[in-house]
């Protein structure tokens, strides 16, 4: 299979995203980087970094301008795409998703919510953890078993304001 054939095939998971998005992920396969060696470059986390791929997250005007020249897109069309007057939306997509491994995270929420919910509760009060003010990180760890992801999810507590 040509490398042409490889970029415009990589675009069908993307076929939710707007096009300036199906482009970035496009230009970063090109460029075979993966999301950790951009991130370094442009001084970001990785999963902060995939989160504003998929248009989740804001790049800032630093940002565009890093990604412009890693990736050799034209500075002027990302900043027109995404620039001062870009919101994200943010948000799961379909009500139950269907791509396994988003689907594993979601059931891990249902199946784990109530429990860390209580627990949460016990160790902080009555409150939430924001996923406005959260870090996420993903590590491999090897296993005898076979290797295991950890996720850490790392959330500032906003307690419930009594009124």
């Amino acid at each position: 299979m040509s490398k042409e054939a490889t970029i415009s095939t990589s675009t069908r998971p993307f076929s939710e995203v707007s096009s300036i998005h199906a482009q970035l992920f496009e230009a970063k396969a090109r460029k075979g980087l993966s999301f950790e060696a951009l991130a370094k470059e442009l001084g970001r986390d990785e999963v902060w970094l995939a989160s504003a791929f998929y248009g989740q997250a804001r790049f800032s005007a630093e940002d565009l301008q890093k990604l412009s020249s890693v990736l050799e897109i034209s500075h002027t069309e990302l900043q027109a795409s995404l620039g001062e007057h870009w919101w994200p939306y943010r948000g799961l997509g379909p009500s139950i998703p269907t791509d396994p491994v988003i689907y594993r995270l979601y059931e891990g929420v249902m199946v784990y919510g109530q429990p860390i919910k209580a627990v949460v509760h016990e160790k902080f009060g009555d409150g939430i953890v924001s996923m406005i003010d959260c870090k996420v990180h993903v590590e491999r760890k090897a296993d005898p078993k076979g290797d295991r992801a950890v996720i850490t999810f790392d959330g500032k507590f906003l307690p419930y304001a009594t009124w």
